[in-house]
């Protein structure tokens, strides 16, 4: 009885709370004002009691005179504790007019400037003032000091902290907290009585609060969205609020008739007869799904019957089914910003449009873009589209396939979202003669077939229209509405630009894969020194820097380059560009391979400063392996700069990768580079690579290079061109970056090819050397070529008598062509000239470039050689 009391369910504990919150108030209110008043008092207390004794201790005798003493504070300090002590003041501080202090409770702070307010006293006023000092919140006075003239000789501040004044609050709020604990039992007593009265009587309820209760149940019951009846024990209807009321479509007299009597359908009329339990069953009643709850009334005593909940689930169903609509949407849009444009690939990525579109949106996609756009150009208005996308629930539908080229009538919806920008909805098909006129007998069939709704709407990429996307509906019987076509929009825009994009790489790539294409050699010279194949794989992203040459040589030599550019696209297949055609230039000079890397390495220095190193084209690294190989003296001679070492295959199978000095990229200079020489056996293979074969980010190069000997060891008697598909087949996945690799197996030119001689320094024996050449190329059966090559010959072997250095010698090599070289001991090389009518001489150099194809000069640790081929019969 009592906890119903003080817990307030009743009238008697609602005023028993109301008078525990008055004393509160009362008790509350009263300690405050206690505060308040004291914490006043206190501080008019403080305030006066410092003031009256700077005041005071200011005006004593004997003040000034003390101030004008060669030491105030011998005489003052004294005074001031007695007087501090004797009035009860925290301290008594005698300063100077500039603040120094005589006097302190703290002999350590004598001399120190005080803290404080003093301007007002040096001017001989009075400062009264509340501050937070070292003691506390306190209150202190400055008071001037003056002679017997007036003038302000000093000043003295007292003060007092508020904490050592007052004290009365301390001694009443005991006996306010007594009173008020008193107040509470009183009324904690009279509300007990109160409340064993009214709860025996009315349940704690009078008869207005109790009218006022059903009033608020009746408002409830009435106001509720959900229908509520309660039925007695012999199936009449007690109560309906007004919701079931609505929901049943009772009549105005429906209560305390039987439920059977109401017009019900059978089951719904069953079931509240019954009164059994029942957990969200649904009822069809007319034209309304009704969820139904119902229990009896007669637990925990209460009256025999039932109380039934009617809920519409058919406003819930249309609710929730519109925001399913909605949720479904959102997903759509976030799965096209992950599912669209995972590629860079034009056909693709409209591929992914009409994938995600079907059947989540539409029953049918198709994507029609400009013939340019999938090339990489932008679009040409008044040009041709292509299909490139049609997905659809069938495959059998009647509309464009892909790759169909299509072209507009002006009538149609696509025509008009082509030329407008805008988006364009077709509801009902057959109605839409424009779109009908497109191609009739086709459109026929589309509608026979089914479709019967269409949004068209453009692929926009900023003001570039790159062509339409086609939403098409046949199983859903409801046309495309305005929110659909905005959900369209939304998925096409998202996909426009991911086709943009697309487009864009694929123009960038197609112009980069051009320019590569076109800087690699795209066959290999003819030679007979080698026997070569090649292989050269792009990295994924298709352009790169890597090259390769096969550069034939005078005396039947070949040269071998491999380099590569580091990165990827256009400047750096443009930059491998001017590499390869340096390459080719020095080589044409014939110098030796450290030679022609030091030039190389000189030039990618200038075209390092010549470019603006603000729009990064740098060359931020760059490698080469130069090899020449001679048949003759089956020597190869090679450098590097930066590159992976060559690996050599012997002809018994052993796999070996010779010690070749590094040397540092192109581009860095400082240190020359350094040659091997190398003696081949016939039928070796040489092995050139750039780093792509043999490493990766996931893989070391010691590795990989483990992985090419293993390769290479699988094939000891392979031609070259199996060589090159075993070593790719070795490799692990698709490389990251460019390879190049070039396989050469070494051949020679036997003693049956090349015929010698020495010829010593006297014209004489140039009669001679014509008959050993004539003997020579009898044998050879290049009876034809006798007097052109004696003509060569004379030349030369006249010209290296005269003005060369011996010994000199001649030398004869039957390969592709038939080459002469004559060699000397002399670096001074000859040049070709007109010679004057009147000259006896300087005609030599001139029939030699007439007679032969090619001639030219080479140099040798030792001197020259002049050399000359002509074409075998």
């Amino acid at each position: 009885m009592l906890w119903a009391a003080v817990t307030g369910r009743s009238v008697a504990g609602q005023v028993f709370v109301l008078q525990v919150v008055i004393v509160l108030l009362l008790v509350v209110s009263a300690v405050v004002a206690q505060v308040l008043q004291v914490r006043h008092d206190s501080d008019t207390e403080a305030r006066n009691r410092s003031l009256a004794v700077a005041q005071t201790f200011a005006n004593a005798p004997g003040t000034a005179a003390a101030l004008r003493s060669p030491d105030p504070t011998a005489i003052l300090q004294p005074k001031a504790e007695a007087a501090r002590k004797a009035t009860g003041v925290d301290f008594i501080v005698v300063m100077s007019t500039q603040g120094i202090r005589y006097t302190h409770p703290h002999p350590d702070r004598i001399g120190k400037k005080f803290v404080g307010t003093i301007g007002p006293a040096v001017a001989g006023g009075t400062v009264v003032e509340k501050v937070n000092g070292t003691l506390g919140p306190l209150v202190q006075s400055v008071v001037p000091v003056k002679d017997a003239n007036g003038t302000v000789v000093g000043l003295v501040s007292a003060g007092i902290t508020t904490a050592h004044v007052g004290g009365t609050a301390d001694q009443q709020l005991p006996l306010l907290l007594a009173a008020a604990a008193a107040a509470l039992a009183l009324a904690t007593a009279g509300t007990a009585l109160v409340s064993r009265r009214l709860l025996r009587q009315t349940h704690g309820l009078g008869p207005y609060e109790m009218t006022r209760m059903y009033e608020h149940h009746d408002a409830v019951l009435h106001a509720v969205r959900e229908g509520v009846l309660i039925v007695g024990r012999d199936g009449r209807l007690l109560l309906a609020n007004d919701e079931a009321q609505r929901l049943l479509d009772l009549p105005k007299n429906a209560e305390r008739r039987h439920v059977l009597e109401l017009g019900l359908d059978d089951d719904t009329a069953r079931l509240l007869a019954s009164g059994r339990v029942a957990t969200d069953e649904v009822h069809l009643v007319k034209d309304r799904l009704l969820a139904i709850n119902q229990r009896p009334t007669e637990l925990r005593g209460g009256p025999a019957g039932s109380v039934t909940t009617l809920r519409d689930s058919t406003e819930l169903r249309a609710v929730s089914g519109r925001a399913e609509v909605a949720r479904e949407r959102l997903n759509m849009l976030y799965d096209a910003g992950v599912g669209i444009g995972t590629s860079l690939d034009v056909t693709r990525t409209a591929e992914e449009l009409a994938e995600l579109a079907v059947p989540r949106f539409a029953d049918f996609t198709t994507v029609d873009l400009f013939e340019p756009v999938l090339h990489g150009e932008e679009p040409r208005p008044g040009s041709d589209l292509r299909r490139v996308a049609c997905v659809g629930i069938r495959k059998d539908s009647p509309l464009y396939p892909v790759d169909h080229r299509i072209r507009f009538v002006p009538t149609s919806p696509q025509a008009h979202s082509l030329t407008t920008g805008q988006s364009v909805v077709e509801p009902r098909l057959r109605d839409a003669p424009g779109w009908r006129a497109q191609e009739p007998e086709r459109t026929d069939k589309v509608v026979e077939y089914g479709i019967h709704s269409l949004i068209t709407v453009p692929l926009r990429a900023g003001s570039l229209v790159l062509g339409v996307a086609n939403f098409w509906r046949a199983e859903k019987p409801q046309p495309f509405d305005t929110e659909e076509l905005a959900l369209a929009e939304e998925l096409v825009a998202r996909a426009a630009v991911s086709i943009d994009n697309a487009r864009r790489y694929t123009r960038e790539h197609s112009m980069a894969v051009t320019l590569q294409r076109s800087l690699l050699p795209r066959t290999l010279p003819e030679q007979g020194a080698l026997e070569i194949a090649y292989r050269y794989l792009p990295a994924q992203s298709g352009v790169g820097g890597d090259w390769f040459d096969v550069l034939p040589l005078s005396g039947a030599r070949v040269a071998l380059v491999v380099g590569d550019v580091v990165g990827h696209g256009l400047h750096a297949a443009a930059t491998m560009g001017r590499l390869r055609t340096a390459v080719h230039n020095f080589s044409a000079l014939d110098l030796p391979p450290d030679e022609l890397l030091g030039l190389l390495d000189e030039l990618v220095g200038r075209i390092d400063q010549d470019e603006n190193p603000d729009e990064g084209a740098a060359v931020t690294g760059a490698t080469c392996l130069y090899a020449v190989y001679d048949p003759v003296s089956r020597r190869c001679t090679m450098a590097r700069a930066g590159h992976p070492p060559p690996a050599l295959v012997h002809p018994d199978g052993r796999v070996e990768f010779p010690e070749l000095p590094a040397g540092p990229p192109l581009g860095l200079g400082g240190l020359p580079f350094e040659t091997v020489d190398l003696e081949l056996a016939e039928g070796s293979r040489l092995v050139l690579y750039t780093d792509g074969l043999v490493e990766d980010r996931e893989r070391d190069i010691d590795v990989g290079l483990e992985l090419l000997g293993d390769a290479l060891r699988r094939t000891p008697d392979s031609s070259p061109e199996t060589t090159c598909r075993t070593v790719l087949e070795g490799m692990p996945g698709r490389p990251s970056d460019d390879v190049a690799l070039i396989v050469a197996r070494t051949r020679v030119l036997g003693t049956d090819q090349v015929a010698e001689w020495e010829v010593p320094s006297d014209p004489a024996a140039v009669s001679e050397v014509r008959a050993a050449v004539t003997r020579a190329l009898d044998a050879w059966g290049l009876e034809e070529l006798a007097f052109t090559t004696e003509l060569i010959l004379s030349e030369l072997v006249t010209n290296a008598i005269r003005y060369g250095r011996p010994p000199i010698g001649v030398r004869l090599l039957r390969d592709r062509t038939l080459i002469c070289e004559v060699s000397d001991r002399s670096t001074t090389s000859p040049h070709l000239r007109y010679a004057a009518s009147t000259d006896e001489g300087g005609r030599g150099l001139f029939l030699v470039a007439q007679v032969a194809d090619r001639w030219g000069t080479r140099y040798t640790p030792n001197g020259k050689i002049i050399w000359a081929e002509q074409p075998l019969p």
